[in-house]
């Protein structure tokens, strides 16, 4: 899976990173590779439980409908809840205001054993924060070093972090967006704010490209993953999910 690293150190494009790609010979295919994966991945997240040495953040960042919450629920629907957890960053409270930017995040990360996942992240504070300048260039520009020893903390303290851009074009997210306004089942997901955000769509792939760019690094290198289909974007994930925990081989104590 290392054909999806942003590798560190190196020039980086979006424009160089597909949004859809053809892995499987069907739909029903990857739907097969994310069961098996999701299968496999159960009993390790419950020997990482069992051992308790180290902890897995998985950090899931991209445009609106890129396919958070259905990454979440492909990958760990067989995981049991005991050492998993889903955190969803949104606009930050008061409180999180009056603490550094970073506060709210490191205090939910995964204690050893667990498995955390981010649904958005710190990344926002170098993404919409920037786009809607809701802070000065110069705030922003110290923050991709801040982020990367911050990491750097989390694994050299026993964590293992993956990222991954869930990379979708603007023709897609439109046609679900559209979907979010025409089907009752998902019309409660449609936000008058993610309209707005989509008139901003070339600042935000600035944005993104600049992130992966800086923030890439060899202790977190970022996946950027074709997500114009669900299926293939559950499969890639998953298997790497997966490939991930095995190499660390979690043990029964």
């Amino acid at each position: 899976m290392s054909d999806y690293i942003a590798a560190p150190g190196q020039s980086f494009s979006l424009k160089d990173c597909p949004t859809a790609v053809d892995l499987f010979a069907d739909k029903q295919a990857a739907e097969s590779a994310i069961k098996s994966h999701a299968k496999a991945i159960a009993p390790l997240a419950h020997r990482l439980y069992g051992e308790a040495e180290r902890g897995l953040l998985v950090v899931l960042q991209g445009m609106d409908t890129s396919g958070k919450d259905g990454t979440t629920s492909a990958i760990f629907h067989r995981t049991p809840p005991l050492n998993l957890r889903v955190a969803a960053f949104k606009a930050p409270t008061k409180t999180e205001l009056a603490h550094d930017y970073l506060w709210r995040i490191h205090k939910t990360v995964p204690a050893k054993g667990e498995i955390t996942i981010f649904n958005r992240s710190h990344y926002e504070d170098v993404l919409v924060v920037k786009v809607k300048n809701y802070v000065s260039p110069e705030v922003i520009e110290p923050r991709y070093d801040q982020i990367n020893n911050f990491e750097r903390l989390l694994v050299e303290s026993g964590t293992t972090v993956l990222k991954f851009m869930l990379h979708i074009s603007h023709e897609t997210q439109g046609e679900r967006l559209m979907d979010r306004l025409i089907k009752p089942n998902k019309r409660w997901k449609f936000n008058p704010g993610d309209l707005e955000d989509r008139k901003l769509w070339p600042q935000f792939m600035d944005a993104y490209e600049t992130m992966v760019a800086r923030t890439s690094t060899e202790h977190a290198p970022w996946h950027v993953i074709p997500s114009d289909d669900r299926k293939t974007r559950g499969a890639l994930i998953a298997a790497i999910v997966r490939e991930t925990v095995e190499d660390g081989n979690p043990q029964y104590p």
